[in-house]
């Protein structure tokens, strides 16, 4: 029978990051009923720790919950993309401004060594990637010392990662469009930790403008 790793605190909190991973790589797809029994079974887990996971994706859009035991993963449409990137085109270059304005020694430390672990998002990308991927964001977005804009970009971030999956596999990167990301994400690490709010702000809002997000409304529509 398989054990709750140490790292969680709970059977819940073991569930909730098992399906969600399984949702973010795409072994559950969208419209795939999640199966709680077999689940449960499968993670050692009574079904009460699952639904109680199951009630905390839903929160964050990621699955859908019947009335009784039935769930399914959330379909993806154009519509909802387009609303996801509407909104970081605003939020996501307000927090770099403001992280260039706040940022501590520690947030430095933080957006140089997640940088340094960054890979462009290339192909089918796989979910270390894309933790990475999130993980420097995360660094720059948390450096604005403003909780709710935090709270609202985890939100954003949590379904986000599946529309940079649907623009990855309609139009796959080219090597232009790998070398400008990298280039992008160096530019605005630098922006945040000299201290440059114009240019963090304007450089996260081209990012944002030319991202795998706004790739998707085009491949959903």
């Amino acid at each position: 029978m398989p054990t709750i790793e140490p790292s969680y605190q709970s059977k819940s909190d073991y569930a909730y990051a098992v399906i969600r991973r399984r949702i973010l790589a795409e072994e559950l797809l969208p419209g795939a009923v999640v199966h709680q029994e077999r689940i449960a079974a499968e993670l050692g887990l009574s079904t009460t720790p699952l639904r109680e996971a199951l009630k905390r994706l839903a929160t964050e859009g990621l699955v859908l919950l019947g009335t009784h035991r039935d769930a399914r993963v959330t379909e993806l449409s154009a519509g909802e993309a387009r609303s996801l990137y509407e909104v970081r085109l605003t939020l996501d270059p307000l927090a770099a401004r403001l992280a260039a304005e706040r940022r501590t020694d520690g947030d430095v430390d933080a957006v140089r060594a997640t940088l340094a672990e960054l890979t462009p998002l290339t192909g089918h990308a796989d979910l270390e990637h894309l933790v990475a991927h999130r993980a420097f964001h995360r660094a720059i977005y948390a450096a604005s010392h403003n909780a709710p804009l935090v709270g609202v970009l985890e939100g954003l971030w949590d379904k986000a990662d599946r529309y940079r999956q649907v623009g990855l596999r309609t139009v796959p990167d080219s090597r232009e469009d790998v070398e400008r990301v990298r280039d992008e994400h160096a530019r605005l690490a630098e922006a945040v930790v000299s201290g440059d709010p114009e240019r963090a702000e304007q450089v996260m809002h081209d990012h944002v403008a030319h991202s795998l997000g706004r790739r998707a409304i085009d491949a959903l529509s």
